[in-house]
């Protein structure tokens, strides 16, 4: 009896066992950090320095006060829903052209689908290439049709939506592979059902397409939306914050703070804020956006 007790303990504490390194590592590398910076964003700390100083809610406050950082929010904001509902959009009509055989079709979504795998850091010196004022692609394609060059990344109206610009170029070939296999999962009698109703096509798509792949445009919105948030790398290769702040983000602000101002306690405080801006987002897109979508 005692020998069935021990092997029913042992069966029963073998899986918490196998997945415990899996917790460990992320308490670790996830939830520890969390709290830490929770943490750090109530002191002053210059991270050189042995002690801290405890200061309360002043790093939120300081915070809070500053016009660069209500700017910041709003470029985080900007970005965040110009480079997500562009990409979306984009990648559903690019997915309904695409969503046929044929070569041409094949080689179109790999040659969309090419700058998904390319690292940010070289697509951020590429584009910085392309938008140069004097001899950038674009400004030369530009003054083909007669059109004044621009100065992309030198004027604070436009540098801001030249970042969204490359982080759509970045997005759209994700996003559209995916809801091409959306669409090709959905079972072909349904289309004939609809044919056989004579519906229009733009009913079919907005009453059949869209409710039977909203749980993948759902799954891109939520994943856009956070990848855009925490935009770094194009910032600060191709922009570095400016000009004029108008292309700080929320997580290159923190990195300046930290790393080049050394405010450790007041980059933590930025963090914590941006830790509650994503939860904040998160809720409404599952509360909001949740509801509308249809599993089959």
């Amino acid at each position: 009896m005692r020998d069935k007790k021990q092997t029913s303990f042992r069966d029963g504490i073998r899986p918490y066992i196998m997945v415990l390194p899996s917790i460990a590592v992320f308490l670790f590398c996830y939830i520890y950090p969390i709290f830490y910076m929770i943490y750090l964003s109530l002191f002053k700390w210059d991270f050189i320095s042995p002690t801290k100083d405890f200061v309360g809610l002043k790093n939120f406050i300081t915070l809070f006060s500053k016009v660069e950082f209500h700017q910041v929010l709003s470029n985080t904001l900007i970005y965040t829903f110009c480079s997500v509902g562009i990409a979306i959009v984009l990648a559903l009509v690019l997915a309904v052209w695409l969503n046929h055989p044929g070569k041409m079709f094949a080689f179109v979504q790999g040659a969309i689908f090419s700058p998904h795998i390319i690292s940010l850091v070289s697509v951020s010196f590429i584009w910085m290439w392309m938008m140069e004022p004097s001899y950038g692609l674009l400004n030369w394609l530009l003054g083909l049709f007669g059109v004044k060059p621009s100065m992309w990344l030198q004027r604070p109206d436009t540098a801001l939506m030249s970042l969204v610009l490359v982080s759509v170029w970045k997005l759209i070939g994700y996003d559209t592979l995916i809801l091409i296999s959306a669409l090709q999962s959905i079972p072909k009698s349904i289309y004939e059902a609809a044919l056989l109703d004579k519906a229009p096509g733009i009913v079919t798509f907005f009453k059949i397409i869209l409710p039977m792949i909203s749980p993948n445009l759902f799954f891109l919105v939520v994943m856009n939306t956070l990848t855009s948030f925490q935009a770094f790398e194009t910032v600060s290769i191709m922009t570095e914050g400016g000009p004029m702040n108008s292309t700080n983000t929320l997580v290159y602000y923190i990195y300046q703070n930290g790393f080049r101002f050394y405010k450790m306690g007041y980059a933590s405080a930025a963090g914590v804020v941006l830790l509650v801006l994503v939860g904040i987002m998160t809720i409404i897109y599952f509360n909001l956006l949740g509801r509308k979508v249809h599993y089959q």
